[in-house]
């Protein structure tokens, strides 16, 4: 498939005029071509038509990343090289951004675009008045054949070429056809996701194809039958989709949300979260991309209207609850996306909740229930969806997937229920009641409505179970799965947090995002400029670049399981603390009271603190580095006992020390 504005052999791109490469290039453009925009490129096509004379080859101009929304502006494919060019034109300074920029466009080649896996990938940043830096490429080059940005000035492009089929001359040349005819199969991060999703790009824009991960698109065809089919025979539904770690649920329900919101056939949909800081990130995320498309585009718009547009079908479900309570009509939307449903709250929770916070003495609903009753005021017809993770309750009061099914059969007979067949499986706790409604006549079980594959990281799709097998103390499982991924996924352990600072800064390339994550109960780490009670802006932790301090890339600040719980990194610290430790072939669960550690006693909050530990291990893309510190024997609070039995029961897994 070709994503280019323009494409053409050489040979034909020289003997072109720059006009009607100008007119097809503006045909393509999305937007309203802006005399600038047509002066760039008038720039790069008369500039490339001299330095290109003696090559052939094929170029690519405005050539298309769905999953960052954004285009080369040049791609280059001679002999066995793909040469990515950026051209910062006027500029005399090879920016920071501008490098990672060209260098971003080269990583999405190389890791997602299927006959790029293997080529010699070389990204040349243009600042055309800036002072020539190239010397070589030789000792640029990384293992997967992806050379750091190489820097030049308009003078130097013809150079680098030249050195670059020099040095590498006797590689097998790239096949156009056969180049052009591969996939394009992302894993965008969600962020990433849900900005090309609200640019109109679809699941299969944006997502892998191949068998593997193939049920993402067949997850969302199934819920999608199920509301048009609500629609049609004015019923009420609720369906369940579960899925592994990374899977994709976020990005089903983000799919539904915007393809079934059309007000001009008053059909509205909405994407509700409990995770505040995911809720957060995301409408900021799209504010900041919907105020930059429309500057593009010439248009002037505020980051404050843009938010309340981006507010309009994702919301924080709280305040989805809190309207349903103030307004007693139906809500204006038929279809409503719970993500991560598992961690509603239970009846106790909410009832107190309500008491305290809202004044209202009588509420007796558990979140659930009353969520399901606000849809249930539709005097036609409306569907739930219910996006579930097991394991994945980290909070007091989240009552877990089966209180949805509970309320069902206390209070909505007549609701259809749509439920993936591994709603059964023991992580979710839906045992008992599944024997309570087993009699039901109005309840459909899919295997569509399962994600089976996580798709977080794009190196290896087992990292989940291989944190399941560590958790659940399965150390053959455990090291089996980790010699099948750890060619691709290098999973590493040290002891010492400078080392694994470095070890994070040496493998990002471009804009790939890492830092820190922690146990929100990890209070000893103070020692080593870790505190989990000192406050963060997950906004700015995720969003901001790397110049800005309050980023995840200054390594100072830490995101716990309530700030990362449903987003990712592309590499990961993970800082492991006293509280969560093995012993004698078990684990042990403290948490830190007043000047020393206390045992935790209570099942449900044992289970929180072990799906701490789970959120934190899968939220690595590419890989990550565990750190488990030495402790300190003249610290009461920090012996090394506390940790040693850990860092060895690790290692017995067989992770690389670092």
């Amino acid at each position: 498939m070709n994503r280019a504005y323009y494409s053409n052999e050489i040979e034909n791109f020289l003997n072109s005029s720059t006009n009607e490469i100008l007119g097809i290039l503006a045909d393509k453009n999305e937007f309203a071509t802006e005399q600038t925009q047509k002066d760039a490129w008038k720039y790069q096509i008369e500039f490339l038509q001299d330095v290109l004379k003696n090559y052939t080859g094929s170029i690519y101009f405005e050539y298309g990343i769905p999953r960052m929304g954004k285009r080369i502006d040049v791609l280059l494919l001679i002999k066995s090289i793909l040469f990515v060019v950026e051209f910062k034109v006027g500029d005399k300074e090879y920016a920071s951004p501008a490098i990672d920029q060209v260098w971003d466009y080269a990583l999405d080649l190389k890791n997602f675009h299927e006959t790029s896996h293997d080529k010699t990938i070389i990204p040349i940043l243009i600042a055309t008045k800036a002072k020539d830096t190239f010397t070589s490429i030789s000792s640029s080059k990384q293992k997967d054949n992806l050379y750091d940005p190489v820097k030049t000035n308009s003078k130097g492009l013809s150079e680098i070429i030249s050195h670059a089929l020099l040095y590498l001359d006797g590689q097998d040349l790239i096949n156009k056809q056969e180049w052009e005819n591969g996939r394009y199969q992302p894993t965008p991060t969600i962020i990433e996701a849900a900005t090309a999703l609200y640019n109109n790009h679809t699941v299969k824009d944006i997502s892998r194809s191949d068998a593997s991960a193939i049920n993402l698109s067949k997850t969302t065809d199934e819920v999608a039958k199920i509301i048009q089919q609500s629609k049609d025979r004015s019923e009420k539904s609720i369906c369940f989709v579960t899925g592994v770690p990374g899977a994709g649920k976020t990005l089903v329900g983000l799919n539904i949300a915007t393809t079934h919101f059309d007000k001009d056939s008053d059909l509205y949909s909405v994407f509700l979260s409990g995770n505040g800081p995911l809720v957060k990130i995301l409408q900021e995320a799209l504010a900041r991309d919907k105020v930059k498309r429309a500057k593009a585009n010439g248009e002037k718009l505020t980051k404050k209207v843009a938010r309340s547009e981006v507010q309009a079908f994702i919301q924080n479900v709280h305040h989805f609850r809190d309207e349903g309570l103030r307004d007693s009509a139906p809500p204006i939307e038929h279809v409503t996306l719970f993500d991560e449903a598992q961690r509603a709250w239970t009846k106790e929770q909410t009832t107190s909740f309500m008491k305290q916070k809202k004044g209202v003495p009588d509420f007796n609903k558990s979140e659930p229930e009353f969520l399901i009753s606000c849809l249930d005021r539709h005097p036609d017809w409306a569907v739930v969806v219910c996006l579930v993770g097991g394991g994945q309750e980290i909070n007091t009061g989240e009552a877990g997937i089966s209180e949805w099914i509970s309320a069902l059969e206390r209070s909505f007979p007549d609701w259809k229920i749509y439920m993936s067949t591994k709603l059964t499986d023991s992580e979710y706790n839906t045992e008992s009641i599944l024997k309570k409604i087993h009699t039901r006549n109005n309840i459909f079980h899919s295997n569509a409505l399962h994600l089976s594959v996580s798709m977080r990281s794009f190196r290896a799709e087992n990292v989940s179970l291989l944190v399941k097998k560590i958790l659940d103390i399965e150390k053959v499982d455990a090291r089996d799965t980790l010699t099948e991924l750890k060619h691709k996924y290098p999973i590493v352990l040290t002891r010492d947090f400078s080392k694994a600072k470095k070890w994070l800064k040496n493998k990002a390339r471009g804009t790939e995002r890492y830092g820190i994550v922690v146990s929100s109960q990890a209070q000893r780490l103070k020692p080593y400029a870790i505190d989990v009670k000192s406050p963060i802006d997950p906004v700015n932790w995720f969003l901001n670049g790397k110049d800005d301090i309050r980023s995840s890339y200054y390594l100072e600040d830490v995101a716990t399981e309530f700030h990362v719980q449903g987003l990712e990194l592309d590499w990961a610290c993970v800082a492991w603390d006293g509280d969560f430790r093995y012993s004698n072939g078990e684990w042990i669960y403290k948490s830190f009271k007043g000047n020393k550690w206390q045992n935790i006693k209570k099942e449900d909050r044992k289970l929180y603190l072990k799906n701490a530990y789970r959120v934190l291990l899968t939220r690595a893309r590419q890989s990550m580095v565990i750190v488990v510190p030495h402790g300190d024997k003249d610290d009461p609070t920090r012996l090394p006992e506390f940790y040693n039995d850990t860092f060895e029961y690790l290692k017995s897994i067989g992770f690389a020390i670092f």
